[in-house]
C-alpha cells in the first residue's frame, strides 16, 4: 500500500514532467475531443473530493503504458484487465480521493511562493545551466496538454498528499524487539537424523486392469491427443546453397593463397632458458665459466636456482617477452648459450633447448579449403541478386519449385510437423530449419499463401509454403495403450513410494526409531547438522530445508531429495538458537524492508479508516462510458 499510496500522491502529471512516462493523448487513443466528452461527473467521489472521468481514463492509460513497456508490447485493455489493471488503478485513485478529503477538511495547503518554488526546482523545466527557465516550462506544458494552472493545481494536490503520507509513514524505525526476533529466527540451526528411500524401492508394477487403465486415460486424454500437423515446403538461400567452387579459377586459388601465406603457416619457435644476473660484470664472469667447460645447468645452481626457475617457456619470435634480445634468441641453435646480453630486465644469458622450425602448408594440402573460402564470398555477393530472381518468379505465376529451380536452389517438403518440429513419432526432425518463433508463424500461416521470407541472419532467407493442414484430433486409447499403460505404471510406481514414505513417517512419528527403520530396510541413516532456514543443501533443496522448520523440535517429515529424487524420512533432533543474537544481526536492506512493510500496514489501516470517516462512491457508468471513448 506504501508504494500505491506513494503513486497516488506523484500523480500522472508529475511523472509525465520528470520524463518517467509519456502520455499522448493522441499516441493512446485520448483526444482533446474525447476528452472534452468523457469530462463531467464524477467518477470516484469521497465527500466533496472526486475523480473525474478525465483522470480516472488518464491513471488507466499510465498504468497501461508501464505494463506494456514492461511487457515490451502494447497491450490491449482486455489483456490488461485480465491480470488486474482496473482494480489496480480503481484501488489508487479511491486512496487517493481520501486522502485527497482528509487534506481539504484538514485546511492543508502550499503558499504561491512554495509551488514557485517547487516549479523552479523541478528538472523538467530546467535548462542547461541547471535553472529553471520560462521557455522550457512552456514547451513541457503544452506537450502534455497542460495549462500553468493546471499544473500547479496538480502539484499543488501532490504536495497535500504527501503531507499525510510523510506524517504517517515516513522515518518509520523497526522496534529492536521485532529485530531481535527477526534475527533469532534467520539464526536458528537444526539437526535431522534421516533415511532415504530410493526411487527404485518399487521397480515394477503389474499391468493395470482394463477399467483402471480406461479410468486413468479417460482423465488425461488431452496428453495423448494428436497435435495440428502440417506439410510445409521451403526453399533456403544462403551463401553454401548457391557456392559452386567448381567455378574458382586455379590462379584466384594461387592468389589468395599468397594473400594470405600467414595463415597457412606454423611460425619457427624456440624453447628458452633464461638466467638474470646482478649486473653486467656477473653476467660476464658466468659466461667466462661456461666458455671455460662449466656447463649452464651448473652456473644455474650456483646462482641458486633450478631449471624450473630459469625456464621461460617455448615462443615464436613475435611471442618473446623481451623482444629487446629476440634477434640473440632466434640466432642460437639448439642447445646453444648466448653472450652474457643485456635485456629489457636485467643482464642474462639464453639458453635455447629447443628449435621447431617453421612450418607452411603447401597449397595442395590446402586448395580445397581455399577454393571454398572464395565459393562462399562470390555466392556471398551475389545472393541478393538470386533473392530478386527468385521472388520476381514467384510474382510472374511460377510454383515455389518452379522458382527455386531457375536458381538451381533446392526446394525440400516435410511432410509431417508439429509446432514444436517434432514428427509423427514424437522426435524431433532432424536438419529442419526454422527455429520455435519461425515454426510458430508457420503454424499461423494458411495453406496456398504466398509467404514472406525469413531472414535467416543478414544475407540469407528461407521462403516457406504450407501446403495442408491435418487438424488436431484426440486419439483413441488403443492407438496410444502402450504409452498409457507405461504412464499408468510410472504413476502407479510414484504413488506407492509416496504411500511406502508417509507409513515411515508416520510409524517414526508414533515412537519407532530411524535406526530401526533402517535396519529393516537396508537403509543408511545419516545426520545432518548445522541446517538454517537459508541453507543451500543439495540434498534436502529449497522445500526439503523449509519442511525441516515446519513444525517444533522432534517434528517427522518426508521430502524429495533435491539430488537423485529419493524420499528423505528425517527427524529434527535438535533445535539450537544463536547465543547473544540482537538487532544488529539485521541488515541494513532488511531492516529497511520491515520497516517499509509496517509502513504499509499503518497506510492500510489509515485509508481504511478514511474510507469509513468519507465513504467513497464509484461511479461505474461514468468509468465505463470514460474507458469506452
Amino acid at each position: 500500500m506504501l508504494d500505491s499510496l506513494r503513486n497516488v500522491a506523484q500523480t500522472w502529471v508529475v511523472k509525465v514532467l520528470m520524463g518517467l512516462l509519456v502520455v499522448s493523448f493522441a499516441g493512446w487513443g485520448v483526444s482533446n475531443t474525447i476528452l472534452g466528452a468523457i469530462s463531467g461527473g464524477a467518477a470516484i467521489r469521497a465527500g466533496h473530493s472526486e475523480v473525474s472521468p478525465v483522470d480516472y481514463r488518464l491513471a488507466y492509460d499510465r498504468q497501461l503504458a508501464a505494463l506494456s513497456q514492461q511487457f515490451g508490447q502494447r497491450l490491449t485493455r482486455e489483456q490488461a484487465d485480465a491480470i488486474g489493471i482496473a482494480h489496480q488503478v480503481q484501488s489508487q485513485l479511491v486512496a487517493g480521493v481520501v486522502l485527497d478529503e482528509q487534506a481539504r477538511t484538514m485546511s492543508l495547503g502550499l503558499s504561491k511562493d512554495r509551488l514557485a518554488q517547487l516549479a523552479a526546482e523541478d528538472p523538467a523545466f530546467q535548462g542547461p545551466d541547471g535553472r529553471f527557465n520560462p521557455a522550457q516550462f512552456d514547451a513541457v506544458l503544452r506537450n502534455a496538454h497542460m495549462t500553468p494552472q493546471s499544473y500547479l493545481d496538480n502539484r499543488a494536490q501532490v504536495a497535500r498528499r504527501q503531507q499525510i503520507v510523510e506524517a504517517v509513514a515516513d522515518g518509520m524505525k523497526v522496534p529492536d524487539t521485532l529485530l531481535k526476533a527477526v534475527a533469532l529466527y534467520k539464526g536458528e540451526s537444526r539437526t535431522i537424523d534421516y533415511v532415504a528411500l530410493p526411487k527404485d524401492f518399487i521397480k515394477d508394477v503389474p499391468n493395470p486392469s482394463d477399467a483402471d487403465l480406461k479410468t486413468y486415460f479417460e482423465a488425461n486424454k488431452e496428453a495423448y491427443g494428436a497435435p495440428q500437423y502440417r506439410k510445409v515446403s521451403y526453399v533456403k538461400l544462403e551463401p553454401k546453397d548457391i557456392a559452386n567452387p567448381a567455378t574458382v579459377t586455379p590462379e584466384e586459388v594461387k592468389a589468395e593463397y599468397d594473400k594470405n601465406i600467414a595463415r597457412y603457416t606454423t611460425p619457427e619457435t624456440r624453447t628458452v632458458e633464461q638466467l638474470t644476473f646482478a649486473n653486467e660484470d656477473a653476467a660476464k664472469a658466468a659466461h667466462d665459466k661456461i666458455v671455460a667447460g662449466t656447463s649452464f645447468d651448473d652456473i644455474v645452481k650456483s646462482e641458486g636456482k633450478n631449471l624450473d626457475d630459469v625456464r621461460l617457456g617455448t615462443f615464436p619470435k613475435a611471442a618473446l617477452p623481451d623482444q629487446s634480445i629476440a634477434d640473440t634468441i632466434f640466432g642460437l641453435q639448439a642447445n646453444g648459450v648466448s653472450d652474457a646480453v643485456k635485456g629489457s630486465f636485467g643482464h642474462v644469458i639464453i639458453r635455447v633447448t629447443a628449435v621447431t622450425p617453421e612450418v607452411v602448408k603447401p597449397l595442395t594440402e590446402v586448395e580445397n579449403d581455399i577454393r571454398e573460402t572464395i565459393a562462399l564470398s562470390q555466392a556471398a555477393t551475389a545472393i541478393a541478386d538470386v533473392h530478386d530472381a527468385y521472388e520476381n518468379a514467384r510474382a510472374d505465376g511460377a510454383t515455389m519449385e518452379e522458382a527455386a529451380a531457375k536458381q538451381n536452389l533446392k526446394m525440400v517438403t516435410v511432410d509431417t510437423v508439429d509446432q514444436a518440429g517434432r514428427g509423427p513419432d514424437e522426435k524431433s526432425i532432424p536438419n529442419l530449419p526454422f527455429d520455435e518463433n519461425q515454426l510458430a508463424m508457420v503454424f499461423q500461416a494458411d495453406v496456398g499463401f504466398d509467404n514472406e521470407p525469413f531472414n535467416l541472419g543478414t544475407n540469407s532467407y528461407l521462403w516457406y509454403d504450407v501446403v495442408s493442414v491435418t487438424p488436431a484430433r484426440e486419439r483413441p486409447l488403443d492407438e496410444v495403450k502402450q504409452r498409457v499403460i507405461d504412464n499408468w505404471k510410472k504413476a502407479e510406481i510414484e504413488k506407492q513410494i509416496n504411500a511406502k514414505a508417509e507409513e515411515l513417517r508416520k510409524r517414526v512419528a508414533d515412537g519407532t526409531t530411524l535406526d530401526a527403520i533402517a535396519s529393516e530396510f537396508k537403509f543408511t541413516k545419516d545426520t545432518k547438522r548445522g541446517i538454517t532456514r537459508e541453507s543451500k543443501d543439495v540434498d534436502l533443496g529449497e522445500g526439503g530445508v523449509a519442511s525441516v522448520f515446519d513444525g517444533p523440535e522432534g517434528v517427522v517429515g518426508v521430502t524429495e531429495s533435491a539430488s537423485d529424487g529419493s524420499k528423505l524420512i528425517f527427524k529434527v533432533t535438535e533445535s539450537i538458537e544463536p547465543a547473544n543474537v540482537g538487532p544488529e544481526a539485521v541488515t541494513t536492506v532488511e531492516k529497511n524492508a520491515f520497516g517499509n512493510r509496517l509502513a504499509d500496514d499503518l497506510l492500510d489501516q489509515m485509508v481504511a479508516q478514511l474510507q469509513t470517516v468519507y465513504p467513497v462512491t464509484i461511479n461505474q457508468t461514468i468509468i465505463d462510458r470514460a474507458m469506452a471513448r
